[in-house]
């Protein structure tokens, strides 16, 4: 298992991202340290680029955005987010 995601015993994903806003198009940009680092063409103002962070990863992890929760990094590069109703293998192919 990658250090960048963690399985709790509820099932639910914790994820450690690196996120780099105002890019030109939101994309997964490979490993970042212990982090996965994902581009977001939203910029970080008001909270917009922590609202297209869930959406990316909620329509690449087939998941409604209610399922992917932002846990801390609010105003931070480095974020963890809970994924509920995902599986280890869908989390790992955002990845590659």
């Amino acid at each position: 298992m990658d250090e960048w995601y963690r399985v709790a015993a509820d099932g639910k994903i914790t994820l450690t991202l690196h996120i780099q806003p105002g890019a030109k198009k939101s994309e997964c940009a490979g490993r970042h340290g212990d982090a996965l680092k994902i581009r977001l063409a939203a910029p970080p103002v008001d909270g917009k680029a922590n609202a297209a962070l869930t959406e990316f990863v909620a329509e690449h992890l087939g998941l409604p955005r209610a399922a992917v929760r932002l846990k801390s990094g609010q105003t931070s590069r480095r974020k963890v987010l809970e994924v509920s109703g995902s599986t280890p293998a869908a989390v790992a192919s955002l990845a590659s």
